[in-house]
C-alpha cells in the first residue's frame, strides 16, 4: 500500500527481532515466509524451530508440514519483500547522491594532501630500504604471475575448442530463430493493415461532413412537408431557416474530392547497409508525407537510407533485433537498468512490484532499431555447464520448476506443479502403484522434440561405427517403429558368448539389449540378430534397432526433460496383500483411464515416485462430477485404501452403558424397539446426551461443511466405533457390526440401539471427547412375559409394544443383576402425571398377545407353522390352527426331527415353495425350501448350543473351511471364502442363505463335522440372456431383481436337476394384484433381458395344459410382511407357461454368404416449431461445448411424454441389423443407454462408432453402430428441441471455454427458466437469439460477473432499449416462523462511498493502490478526510476495536462482497470485504482492503466479524479507470504483469513513479465505471510520459 506508513514491526521477524534481509550475490538473504497458519517468521527462525519436517507455530501452536524442500521451499510473503526493496531503492538513491558529494569533496582533500606531503623533505634511508623490500616482492609476484599465465593460457585453448563447438550449434540455432522471427514480423505488419483506415483522416472528415448535410437536408424536407399538409404549423418553426437549407446549392469546390486520390504515406522497405564489415538487415515501415498516387516511386524503388518509423515499428522497436531465448532451455536473467529495476520478477497480486534478486546474472540482449553498432542475434551464456550432459529425472522432480522452467515463459508465475491439477495422459501401467503419465499440456513440445530425434537419427553422425561401445546407464535412440524414433537408457546389456549382463559392450559383440524409454516409462528388450556374423552385418543389424546419440544431439536435447513421470495412486494397496496386485487390478485400471486424458491432483511425493489421484471426466453432459480411479478400483474390489487402525490390535469400544439400581423407578424414554425381549431406553435424568448431541453437530456440521476428509473412513473395521450420519441428515455416535459388501457397513447407533446400513462415506472418525462418554442406550428386556408360543414374539404382540412405548416417556423398575451382554431385564409402567399407571406386560398379557412365565402356557406349546424365519405363505395358513391341533402338534415336537444338514431336493421338482434369500444377478442367486425352515431352525439352535459358550480359538482359517459364524446375533454356518493371513476379518459365506459377510476372527467357531452342509440352493433362471449383446448382467438388472425378490416368497419350477451350480429353473412371484408373474418375462418386459433364441429347425411340440396347481391358476393372493416391506411390481400378468418340451434337430449349416453394405439414405427430421417473439418458460436438456443452450416449450415437454410412449409401443422388437453406408443417412433411430427407443441424427461416422444427436434432448454421444438405425421414428412429428444462443455477450478467447460450459450445465440443466426470444433465424434449424432470466437474474450478466464472458456494446447500442426480466410469479404462502432460530451473524449491508465531484470539476486525490497503469485505487482529499462519527474518526475506532480484538468472534457467514475485519503483516486488523475462495486445502478467502485497495489471501483464523458501527465510515479508496491511454497493442517489453498481460512491469514501475507528488482528478464518466483523468502538479496530463517512450498508447 502506497499510503501506508513503513512499520517496523512488518520487515522484523517478531520471534528473533531480527531484520528482514534479500540476498545479495554472496550473502543468503533472511527472507520472510509464511506457515500454514498465516504467521510469519524469517528464515532462520524457522530452521531452528523445525522437528522432523513439522514446525509448530510459536504463536498458535498449530503444526506446518514443510514441503520436500524444507523451509526453503516454504511461501515467501511478497508483501514484505516489497517494503524491503521499496526502502532499499530509495536507500540506493540517496547513497548515490551521497557519493558524488564525497567524491567532490575527497577531490578537495586529497589536492590538499598532496601539496602538504610535498612540503616535508626525504629520508635517502627509508627510500633505499623500501626499494630493496619492494624488489624482492616484485619477484615473488612476477614468479606467481608466470605460472598463473601458463594455467590461463593452456585453460584458453581448451576452453576456445569447448565453446567453439557449442556456439556453432547455437549459432545455427539462432539463424533459424531469427527466420522465424521475420515471419512473425511479416503476420504482424500484415495484421496490421485492419487499421489502416485510421490513416485517411481528412477521406474519414469528408465523408462526416456530407454525411450531416444529407441528414440536414432529410430534416428541413419533412418538416416542409408537414407546414405544406398543415400551414399553421409554421408558427411553431422558424420557416426561413427551413427554405434556406432546402435552397442552399451543393458545390462541389467545396467537398475535397482530391483526398481520396492521396495514399497512407506507408511503404515497406528492404535496407542493407554495411558497418565495421558487418551486414546489418533490417526490415522497416516508413512513414512520410501524403502524396498522390502519381507522385509514389516505382516499385522496385528503394531508399537509401531513412530513420523514421511507423507507430508498429515504434512498438516493437525495443526487441526487433533480440531473438527470445529457446523454450528448450533455462532462460538466463537479465541485469536490470537503472529505470526498470526489478521487472522481472513477478508482481504479487495488488501490491506495488516486490522484486527478488537473481544471484546469476548475464548482459541485457535489449537493442532498439536505430543502434546500427548492436549484432543481430544475441548468444546466450549457459548459467550451469555441469548440467548440459545431466541425464534428467524421470521421478516426481520433474512436476517441480527446476527442470520444466524452460517450458514457461519468462512473463509468467513459475507455480509449483506438484499442488496443480494437471491433464495427463497415462502412458504405461505396471499397476496401480506403478505407472508413468505426459502431460497434455506439453503435446507440443513432445512432437517437437519428437521431429528433432528423428532428424538426428538421419544423419550419419548418429550410426554406430564398430569402434563404438554400449554402456549401462548411457542413453541412446531406440526405434519405436518405422520412422519414429525415441530416446533410452540403457538398463542391461548381454554380450555375445555371455550367460550374464555385462556394464559395457562394443556393437559388434551385443546380443541383446534392455532399454527404458524415459518419455514412455516402458522397458523394452530388443535382441540383435545378425545373418553372416560379420562385423558389417552386426553393424547393419545394430544401426536398424538402435541410434548413438552424438554431442550435437546430446546439446540439443540434455533440456528436454523425459516426458513421462513415474506415479503412484496415494493410499492404494492390493486387495489382498499377500498376492499382490493382480493382472486384474492392472486390467481394469487400463480400461478406466484408456487414452484419454484424465485430471491429475498430486498428492504428495514417496521417494520416486509422485503420490496422485486420477479423475476421469464423466460420459454423460447431465452430470459434472468426474469419476475418481482410485474409488473405482476400491469399488470394484481390486483394491483398497490403506486402514489407519494398526493391525493386530482391537479397536477401541465404548464404555458400557450405566445400569440402574435395582426395584428403583426411574424415568426413561424407549428408544428403539425389534420386540418385547430386545429393546433399548434411555435414562431422562442424564442431560449429558442433549449437551453430546449439540457437540456432535456443531463439529461435524462444520467439517462436512469447510471439506475437511481427515475424519473420513476408507476401511471401517468390525466393532469400530465411530460417528455416522442418520437420515435425518445429522451425527449420531455408532459402532460398525458388519460388513454387507459394496461399500457399505452396517452400524449401531450406541445411543439408540438401532441399526442401520450405510455408505462409507456417511462415517467420521470419532474424537476423544465424544468417546469419552459411556452408551446412552441401554439393552432391555420385558421380564416375566414370554411369546405366547414359547419361542417367537408375534408380529401382532411386537406393533402392539411399539404403540404402547416407543418414543414415549415411561417408568421403569430393574428386577435383576445381568451381565453387561445381555439385556436388562426390566418392567415398564406408562407414566402419567400421578405416577406411574398401567404396567405394559400386564396389558399385553390381557389382549392374549403374551403370557406370563408361571401361566398355564406350556413352554414347548408351539405349532409346527411357526417357523424361526416365517415364509410369506404359512403367515395366513397358521391362523386356522385351532388350540387342539396346537397341543396334537406339541406333542409331536417333543420327538426330535431327524436332522438334515445338507438340502434335499425332493421327487416332484415342479411348483416349490421357496423363498429368495439372497440376489447377485439374475444369473446367480440363492433360494431356500419353506419346507426345510423346521430344519434350518433347528440346525441353528444345534450351533448355538455348540458355540455359545465357547471362547475364540486360535485358528488359522484356511479358504473352504467351515466354520460357524455369530452373525446380527446368530449362530450360522458359514465358509471361510479365502485365506486369513493379515489382520482379524474374515470373509465368510452364509451357507444358509447365499450371501458373503465380512466378520471379525473373534466371531468364528469351528464346525463340527456333522453340522457341515448348506440349505441354500444356488439358481439361475433360463431362456434369457442379458440384453444389448453384452456378456455380463447390466447393473440395473442386478438392482431391480435384487430390490423385488430379495426376501420374496416365490413359487419354483426346476427344469434340469445336474450336480453342476447354479441349478436352472422358471421362478414365479406374485404382484399387487395376487397374480403370478415370471421373472424372466418381467426382465424382458422392462428392456433388461432378452429371449434365449431357438434353433432354426428344431420341431416344437405343442406346449401341454397348464396344471390346475400350476402358479397361473392360483387366484388366492399371499401377504406377509416381505411384501410390504419390498413391494411386487404393478404389471400386467404374464400367462404361465410350462416348460416345452421339444425335439431337436441339428441344424444343416448354412451356405456361407458375405454381405454388401445396404446403401440407405433418409431425411432429417422436421425443424422444430419456434415460438413468437416475447417472454416464454422453457425446460434446458442439454448445453452444448460450443454453448449452445438446447431448449424445450412446455407445450414440448407434453408432447415428448406421448412421443415416448408412442416409440415405445411401436418398436416391439430390434430391427434386423445389417451393414449399412452411412455417407446419406440424416435422422436416425437410437437404442439408448437404457434400453429405450430415441430420435436421433447422425452427425459424423467414427469408424465403428458414429457421432449422434438427440433431436428431442439435444445430448451428443458417440455411440456403436449397431444401436444405430437408419431409419425415422414418428417422422410427421417435428423436433421438440430447439438451439439457444444468449444475445450479446462474446466468450472469453472467441470460444466456449470447459469452465463455462461447466458452469451453464450447473445453473441451467433440467430447470425450468424464463425466455425472452429477441430474433428469429431464418432457418428454423439454426439457433434463436434469446436472453435467460434465473430468478430474475439475466444469464448474459452472470456469465460477465464469473469473466467468462463480456458484453457485445455493439449489440447493446443496437438494441435501443435494456431487456426486461419477466415479472416473477409469487406464490402466497402462510409459514409459521414461530420457534425458527434467526442467524448467529448479523447480516451487514455494504460500505459507504462518497459523492464525487460533478464531471468536469478537478480535486485533489491521493493514489493507494495501483493495480495496472490505468486502474488504480484513490482517495478525494477534499471534503473526506477526518470525518466523525459519535465524535470518533475512522482511525480512532479501529485502534479501540485491535484493543480488544480478542472478544470479537470469527467469521462464520462468507458472502460475497460480506464486510469483515482482516489482519494484515503488521498484526492489526483494517476493513475489508470478502472477494472469493483461494483455497480449499487449507480454506483461504480473497479479500480486499477497503480502506487501501490492496488484496490479500488470509485463513479463516485471519477474519473477524466487523462491528456495525464501522459500516458508517466511507471507504477511504475508490477502484477508477484512468481514462486518456491504454496499454499498447504490440509490446517489445519481455517482463509483463502476470495478472494483465498488456502492461510490461517497466510501465507499472514508471507509473508509480510519476503518481509521487500532488495529484489533481476530474471525472469523465460515472457509467460502466467510473473513469477519470489524472493531472501532475503542474496541470499536465500523467500518463503522457508513459505514452512518449512507448509504454502506453493514447485512446
Amino acid at each position: 500500500m502506497m499510503d501506508r506508513r513503513d512499520n517496523p514491526s512488518a520487515v522484523v521477524c517478531v520471534l528473533c527481532g531480527e531484520a528482514f534481509t534479500l540476498p545479495d550475490d554472496e550473502v543468503d538473504g533472511n527472507l520472510p515466509r509464511v506457515l500454514l497458519c498465516g504467521h510469519i517468521y524469517c528464515t532462520s527462525c524457522l530452521r531452528s524451530i523445525q522437528c522432523d519436517r513439522v514446525i509448530r507455530c510459536p504463536e498458535c501452536e498449530v503444526e506446518s508440514t514443510l514441503p520436500e524442500g524444507g523451509v526453503y521451499h516454504l511461501q515467501e510473503d511478497s508483501r514484505i519483500i516489497g517494503l524491503i526493496y521499496t526502502a532499499k531503492m530509495n536507500k540506493m538513491k540517496s547513497l548515490q547522491c551521497d557519493r558524488s558529494k564525497n567524491r567532490r569533496r575527497n577531490k578537495l582533500s586529497s589536492s590538499d594532501g598532496n601539496t602538504e606531503n610535498m612540503e616535508q623533505p626525504a629520508d635517502p634511508e627509508k627510500i633505499e630500504r623500501a626499494v630493496d623490500e619492494a624488489l624482492a616482492q616484485a619477484a615473488e609476484n612476477r614468479a606467481q604471475l608466470e605460472h598463473i599465465h601458463e594455467t590461463l593460457t593452456t585453460g584458453l585453448a581448451e576452453q576456445v575448442k569447448r565453446e567453439r563447438a557449442r556456439l556453432e550449434v547455437e549459432i545455427k540455432q539462432a539463424a533459424d530463430k531469427a527466420l522465424h522471427a521475420i515471419q512473425k514480423w511479416r503476420d504482424v505488419q500484415l495484421s496490421q493493415l485492419t487499421k489502416l483506415e485510421a490513416q485517411f483522416s481528412t477521406s474519414q472528415a469528408e465523408v462526416c461532413r456530407v454525411q450531416e448535410r444529407m441528414k440536414a437536408l432529410e430534416i428541413a424536407m419533412q418538416m416542409a412537408r408537414e407546414v405544406r399538409r398543415v400551414p399553421f404549423l409554421g408558427q411553431y418553426c422558424t420557416l426561413d431557416k427551413v427554405l434556406e437549407t432546402l435552397k442552399a446549392p451543393v458545390v462541389n469546390q467545396s467537398f475535397n474530392m482530391k483526398c481520396i486520390t492521396t495514399g497512407s504515406g506507408m511503404r515497406c522497405v528492404f535496407q542493407s547497409e554495411g558497418y565495421n564489415q558487418s551486414l546489418a538487415l533490417s526490415l522497416k515501415v516508413e512513414v512520410s508525407n501524403p502524396k498522390h498516387l502519381s507522385e509514389f516511386p516505382p516499385k522496385g524503388y528503394q531508399p537509401g537510407s531513412s530513420n523514421r518509423k511507423s507507430p508498429w515499428q515504434h512498438a516493437e522497436g525495443s526487441n526487433s533485433n533480440c531473438i527470445p531465448p529457446s523454450r528448450n532451455r533455462l532462460p538466463t536473467p537479465q541485469k536490470q537498468d537503472k529505470g526498470s529495476a526489478g521487472a522481472s520478477s513477478p508482481l504479487s497480486r495488488g501490491s506495488s512490484p516486490s522484486p527478488k534478486p537473481r544471484r546469476r546474472s548475464n548482459h541485457s540482449c535489449h537493442s532498439s532499431g536505430s543502434d546500427i553498432g548492436t549484432p543481430d542475434v544475441i548468444i546466450e551464456e549457459l548459467l550451469d555447464e555441469r548440467q548440459e550432459h545431466a541425464l534428467p529425472p524421470t521421478g516426481p522432480e520433474l512436476a517441480n520448476d527446476k527442470w520444466r522452467i524452460q517450458r514457461i515463459r519468462r512473463n509468467q508465475f513459475s507455480g509449483n506443479k506438484r499442488n496443480v491439477t494437471q491433464w495427463v495422459v497415462v502412458t504405461h501401467v505396471v499397476n496401480p502403484s506403478h505407472f508413468y503419465v505426459r502431460y497434455v499440456a506439453e503435446k507440443r513440445e513432445s512432437e517437437s522434440l519428437s521431429k528433432k530425434i528423428n532428424h538426428f537419427c538421419c544423419r550419419d553422425s548418429c550410426h554406430f561405427t564398430s569402434s563404438d561401445t554400449v554402456e549401462t546407464g548411457a542413453m541412446i535412440f531406440v526405434k519405436w517403429k518405422e520412422g519414429l524414433w525415441c530416446r533410452a537408457s540403457v538398463v542391461e546389456v548381454l554380450q555375445n558368448g555371455c550367460v550374464e549382463a555385462v556394464k559395457a559392450c562394443k556393437v559388434t559383440q551385443l546380443a541383446s539389449i534392455r532399454v527404458f524409454f524415459l518419455d514412455y516409462g516402458l522397458t523394452k528388450s530388443i535382441i540383435i540378430q545378425s545373418e553372416e556374423g560379420t562385423t558389417e552385418s552386426s553393424l547393419k543389424a545394430v544401426n536398424n534397432h538402435l541410434r548413438k546419440v552424438c554431442e550435437a544431439a546430446n546439446v540439443e536435447l540434455g533440456h528436454f526433460a523425459p516426458q513421462a513421470i513415474r506415479c503412484s495412486l496415494k493410499d492404494l494397496v492390493p486387495y489382498d496383500l499377500t498376492k499382490g496386485w493382480s493382472k486384474e487390478a492392472q486390467v481394469e485400471f487400463c480400461s478406466v483411464v484408456g487414452s484419454a486424458a484424465v485430471e491429475m491432483r498430486p498428492l504428495g511425493q514417496d521417494r520416486d515416485s509422485l503420490l496422485v489421484d486420477l479423475r476421469k471426466a464423466p460420459m454423460d453432459q447431465s452430470s459434472d462430477v468426474p469419476i475418481s480411479v482410485r474409488e473405482f478400483l476400491v469399488f470394484i474390489e481390486v483394491a483398497r485404501f490403506y486402514s489407519p487402525v494398526t493391525l493386530g490390535r482391537r479397536p477401541l469400544l465404548y464404555y458400557p452403558p450405566v445400569h440402574p439400581k435395582i426395584n428403583t423407578e426411574l424415568n426413561a424414554v424407549v428408544s428403539h424397539i425389534n420386540n418385547p425381549a430386545d429393546f433399548y431406553i434411555q435414562l431422562t435424568d442424564n442431560m449429558e446426551s442433549l449437551l453430546l448431541s449439540a457437540k456432535l453437530q456443531d463439529f461435524y456440521s462444520a467439517t462436512t461443511v469447510a471439506g475437511q476428509d481427515d475424519l473420513n473412513i476408507y476401511c471401517p473395521v468390525i466393532g469400530q466405533a465411530c460417528v455416522a450420519r442418520y437420515d435425518d441428515k445429522l451425527w449420531y455416535r455408532a459402532q460398525v457390526i458388519g460388513h454387507p459388501g459394496g461399500r457399505k457397513v452396517e452400524v449401531r447407533y450406541v445411543d439408540f440401539g438401532n441399526k442401520k446400513i450405510l455408505l462409507v462415506g456417511d462415517l467420521r472418525k470419532i474424537k476423544d471427547e465424544f468417546f469419552a462418554l459411556s452408551s446412552m442406550a441401554i439393552h432391555s428386556c420385558l421380564s416375566d412375559v414370554i411369546p405366547l408360543d414359547g419361542e417367537t414374539w408375534s408380529d401382532a404382540c411386537t406393533n402392539r409394544f411399539i404403540s404402547l412405548a416407543h418414543q414415549k416417556l415411561v417408568t421403569i423398575v430393574a428386577t435383576g443383576r445381568v451381565p453387561k451382554t445381555e439385556p436388562l431385564p426390566v418392567k415398564l409402567f406408562q407414566s402419567g402425571p400421578n405416577g406411574p399407571l398401567a404396567n405394559i406386560a400386564e396389558l399385553l398379557v390381557e389382549e392374549e398377545l403374551a403370557c406370563f412365565k408361571e401361566g398355564p402356557k406350556s413352554k414347548h406349546a408351539s405349532n409346527d407353522s411357526a417357523v424361526w424365519d416365517p415364509p410369506l405363505e404359512l403367515s395366513s395358513a397358521a391362523e386356522g390352527v385351532d388350540t387342539s391341533e396346537k397341543k396334537t402338534f406339541g406333542e409331536q415336537d417333543e420327538e426330535p426331527l431327524e436332522l438334515q444338514p445338507q438340502l434335499k431336493l425332493p421327487v416332484q421338482l415342479k411348483d416349490l415353495k421357496v423363498r429368495v434369500s439372497h440376489v447377485n444377478s439374475p444369473s446367480s442367486f440363492y433360494v431356500q425350501l419353506t419346507q426345510c425352515d423346521s430344519q434350518l431352525k433347528r440346525i441353528c439352535e444345534l450351533v448355538k448350543q455348540e458355540c455359545v459358550l465357547t471362547e475364540p480359538q486360535d485358528v488359522v482359517w484356511k479358504a473352504d473351511m467351515h466354520c460357524a459364524a455369530h452373525i446380527n446375533g446368530v449362530w450360522e454356518r458359514g465358509r471361510i471364502c479365502s485365506d486369513v493371513t493379515s489382520g482379524n476379518v474374515a470373509e465368510v459365506i452364509r451357507c444358509d442363505h447365499g450371501n458373503t459377510v465380512k466378520l471379525h476372527v473373534g466371531d468364528l467357531r469351528p464346525l463340527p463335522s456333522s453340522l457341515i452342509g448348506s440349505l441354500a440352493l444356488e439358481c439361475t433362471l433360463t431362456d434369457i440372456r442379458p440384453a444389448g449383446g453384452r456378456s455380463t448382467w447390466t447393473a440395473t438388472a442386478c438392482d431391480l431383481i435384487s430390490y423385488y425378490l430379495t426376501g420374496a416368497s416365490a413359487v419354483m419350477t426346476i427344469k434340469e436337476l445336474t450336480e453342476e451350480r447354479p441349478v436352472p429353473i422358471t421362478l414365479f412371484c406374485s404382484n399387487k394384484m395376487g397374480q403370478f408373474v415370471s421373472i424372466a418375462d418381467f426382465l424382458a418386459s422392462e428392456g433388461l433381458a432378452l429371449r434365449e433364441r431357438k434353433p432354426r429347425d428344431a420341431v416344437i411340440q405343442k406346449p401341454k395344459e397348464i396344471d390346475e396347481q400350476s402358479p397361473g391358476s392360483e387366484t388366492h393372493t399371499h401377504s406377509s410382511d416381505a411384501e410390504k416391506n419390498h413391494p411386487a411390481p404393478s404389471l400386467i400378468p404374464f400367462p404361465s407357461q410350462s416348460p416345452l418340451v421339444s425335439t431337436l434337430i441339428p441344424p444343416k449349416p448354412a451356405r456361407r454368404t458375405i454381405m454388401s453394405a445396404e446403401k440407405v439414405k433418409t431425411q432429417l427430421y422436421q425443424p422444430p416449431e419456434l415460438p413468437c417473439l416475447g417472454h416464454i418458460q422453457i425446460s434446458v436438456s442439454a448445453i452444448g461445448e460450443d454453448g449452445l443452450i438446447y431448449a424445450r416449450t412446455q407445450n414440448a415437454a407434453c408432447q415428448l411424454e406421448q412421443l415416448r410412449e408412442r416409440i415405445q409401443q411401436s418398436m416391439k422388437t430390434l430391427p434386423r441389423q445389417k451393414p449399412y453406408t452411412w455417407k446419406s443417412v440424416l435422422g436416425c433411430a437410437v437404442i439408448g443407454p437404457d434400453m429405450l427407443w430415441y430420435r436421433g441424427q447422425l452427425l459424423e461416422v467414427l469408424g465403428g462408432h458414429v457421432q449422434v444427436q438427440y433431436v428431442d434432448y439435444g445430448l451428443v454421444e458417440n455411440i456403436p453402430v449397431v444401436h444405430v438405425y437408419p431409419m425415422l421414428l414418428c417422422d410427421d412429428v417435428p423436433q421438440l428441441c430447439m438451439p439457444c444462443q444468449v444475445q450479446g455477450i462474446n466468450p472469453v478467447g472467441g470460444r466456449w471455454q470447459r469452465d463455462a460450459v461447466a458452469l451453464l450445465r450447473e445453473v441451467l440443466l433440467s430447470r425450468c427458466v424464463d425466455m425472452q426470444v429477441m430474433e428469429l433465424p431464418t432457418d428454423p434449424r439454426q439457433p434463436l437469439t434469446v436472453e435467460l432470466f434465473l430468478d430474475g437474474l439475466s444469464l448474459s450478466r452472470i456469465l460477465c460477473h464469473h469473466e467468462h464472458a463480456s458484453m457485445d456494446r455493439t449489440v447493446s447500442a443496437q438494441e435501443g432499449q435494456a431487456v426486461m426480466a419477466p415479472v416473477p410469479f409469487l406464490d402466497d404462502w402462510d409459514i409459521d416462523t414461530e420457534g425458527l432460530r434467526g442467524p448467529e451473524e448479523p447480516m451487514l449491508g455494504p460500505f459507504i462511498y462518497p459523492n464525487l465531484p460533478e464531471e468536469g470539476e478537478q480535486f485533489q486525490v491521493r493514489v493507494k493502490h495501483l493495480w495496472t497503469p490505468n486502474e488504480l485505487f484513490l482517495w478525494p482529499l477534499e471534503g473526506t478526510a477526518d470525518v466523525e462519527v459519535d465524535g470518533e474518526r475512522l482511525e480512532e475506532a479501529l485502534t479501540r476495536v485491535n484493543a480488544n480484538i480478542s472478544s470479537l468472534p470469527r467469521l462464520t457467514n462468507f458472502p460475497h462482497g460480506g464486510p469483515c475485519l482482516a489482519e494484515y503483516s503488521d498484526g492489526k486488523f483494517y476493513r475489508a470485504k470478502l472477494m472469493k475462495f483461494a483455497s480449499v486445502e487449507p480454506v483461504t478467502f480473497l479479500v480486499q482492503h477497503v480502506d487501501f485497495g490492496s488484496d490479500d489471501t488470509l485463513p479463516v483464523s485471519k477474519l473477524r466479524q466487523l462491528p456495525a458501527e464501522l459500516l458508517r465510515f466511507p471507504s477511504q479508496s475508490l477502484k477508477v479507470r484512468v481514462s486518456g491511454f491504454r496499454a499498447p497493442s504490440v509490446s517489445g517489453q519481455e517482463d509483463v504483469l502476470p495478472y494483465s498481460p498488456g502492461w510490461s512491469v517497466r510501465a507499472a514501475m514508471d507509473m508509480i513513479e510519476l503518481l509521487h507528488g500532488s495529484i489533481t482528478a476530474s471525472v469523465v464518466a460515472r457509467e460502466p465505471e467510473l473513469t477519470v483523468l489524472l493531472y501532475g502538479e503542474y496541470g499536465e496530463l500523467v500518463h503522457l510520459p508513459l505514452v512518449s517512450s512507448g509504454l502506453a498508447e493514447l485512446e
